[in-house]
């Protein structure tokens, strides 16, 4: 789900009261795509035997960015404008969006 101005159009994420530059309150809730290209990554490493992992910047369909991971590939194979799909993941117990790299 994002907010989208109903006047302007405009999406808006992460969640605000008013849609930035225009000031428009009139913000709804709408359903995303889900689909996203990779604008930016990078690979985090930590000390054996904890797994690297990637973290990555997102530019959705709709227009916004988030900051997420890619999953079901190698942190190093994850490539600028390579196409993702988001998923609901778990961590922790709590819902987390992550990416799927898509073919």
């Amino acid at each position: 789900m994002l907010q989208r101005s109903r006047s302007s159009g405009g999406y808006v994420f992460y969640p605000r009261v008013a849609e930035p530059r225009t000031g428009n309150r009139d913000l709804e809730w709408v359903a995303a795509s889900g689909d996203g290209i990779v604008h930016a990554t990078t690979v985090v490493r930590r000390k054996p035997p904890e797994p690297a992992f990637n973290v990555a910047l997102v530019q959705l369909a709709e227009g916004p960015r988030m900051m997420s991971r890619v999953e079901g590939v190698a942190p190093g194979e994850v490539r600028i404008g390579m196409a993702v799909k988001a998923r609901i993941a778990s961590a922790d117990g709590k819902p987390l969006v992550v990416f799927d790299a898509q073919p």
